[in-house]
C-alpha cells in the first residue's frame, strides 16, 4: 500500500516500480488501455520525440478506451511512436 513510482527529473516514469506496485505485465497491457494513459504518452512524445508518429498516434488514440481496443509495449513501440 502506498507504493513509491519514481518520475525522474527527465520526466520518465518508472514501469519497473509500476511492476512492483501491482501485478506486473497484465498491469502495463491494462494501463496501456487506459484513455488517460495514451493521452499521457502522447503529450510525453510530443515534447520528447522529434519523430513522433502523429498519424500513427492519431489511430491509437481513436482506439484507446474502447472494449476491443488492447496494445502491448511490444506494439507501442513497434507503432513508431517512441
Amino acid at each position: 500500500m502506498g507504493e513509491l513510482i519514481r518520475i525522474t527529473d527527465e520526466d520518465y516514469i518508472s514501469l519497473t516500480d509500476m511492476l512492483k506496485a501491482k501485478d506486473g505485465d497484465f498491469f502495463i497491457s491494462d494501463w496501456l488501455r487506459n484513455r488517460n494513459t495514451v493521452e499521457f504518452m502522447g503529450i510525453w512524445e510530443r515534447i520528447h520525440n522529434p519523430d513522433f508518429n502523429y498519424g500513427e498516434f492519431a489511430i491509437i488514440r481513436g482506439q484507446a478506451g474502447l472494449h476491443g481496443y488492447k496494445i502491448s509495449v511490444k506494439e507501442w513501440s513497434r507503432s513508431g511512436l517512441f
